[in-house]
């Protein structure tokens, strides 16, 4: 990487911090503020890794811009045209130009079907309920949680998250939706059955409280990324709420 970069100038700079790349393990971001130095960034990329007898996957290369066109400039690797993108899979997360909501679209989905799986545990008689409901929790609802701390919250992902813990306690429960049994009456049998506890969305908020102290507190990269600024301004008419926004106002974390 540090040969690739040697004569690589189109960085983006945040808080006047130049950025070239993200890395984790063999997992690589390159960033560049346009598609020409970044066409030039995997080209260089590309030269560095044949000298070490390294090839980049074509196939597994995407390209995503922070911009409502999509990009216009053909970037190759041995030939192959990369496939432009608007959101791609990075360490488990989905990276979207839509913001947070796939991402958390896709946890509820993967819930839902870890739930569905452990089936036999649930129609399993001889488990307590406490008992199933603490399996619910360790075993299924963690997938949900897992990378929450960047999550941003809307009111409507609000909502899908509620109702989707309501589905898992339903099910535990063994509740039929003809019964006609309320919201706070399902909440009312499960603290019954494990006592007080702390719902999904609290624990949410809860986590990315904890991340934003321990990385105001630090003075990494990810301080710089998320305290600092890049080029260029937002644009006109009601903006989308960042994670920025609901963090400083203190709405969503308290």
């Amino acid at each position: 990487m540090t040969d690739a970069l040697e004569d690589h100038f189109g960085t983006v700079s945040i808080r006047g911090r130049p950025i070239t790349n993200l890395r984790f393990a063999d997992d690589l971001n390159g960033l560049a503020e346009n598609e020409c130095k970044l066409a030039s960034l995997v080209e260089q990329l590309d030269k560095a890794s044949s000298n070490f007898s390294m090839e980049i996957s074509a196939e597994k290369t995407k390209i995503m811009t922070n911009s409502k066109e999509s990009s216009k400039k053909e970037i190759k690797i041995n030939g192959q045209i990369l496939e432009s993108v608007t959101k791609f899979k990075y360490l488990g997360s989905i990276i979207s130009d839509e913001g947070s909501k796939p991402e958390i679209l896709s946890r509820i989905a993967q819930t839902t079907a870890a739930q569905t799986k452990l089936k036999p545990i649930w129609n399993n008689k001889n488990i307590a309920i406490s008992s199933k409901i603490r399996l619910l929790r360790s075993l299924v609802l963690s997938i949900f949680l897992y990378a929450c701390e960047s999550w941003t919250l809307t009111t409507d992902i609000e909502r899908r998250i509620r109702a989707m813990e309501m589905r898992c306690y339903i099910r535990q429960l063994g509740i039929s939706y003809k019964d006609h049994i309320t919201k706070e009456e399902v909440r009312r049998r499960i603290e019954n059955a494990i006592g007080p506890h702390v719902d999904l969305l609290t624990i949410v908020r809860q986590r990315k409280l904890k991340w934003y102290g321990h990385t105001t507190r630090s003075s990494g990269l990810a301080k710089t990324i998320m305290q600092g600024t890049v080029q260029g301004g937002r644009r006109r008419g009601r903006q989308k709420k960042r994670w920025e926004d609901i963090s400083e106002n203190g709405q969503d974390l308290c």
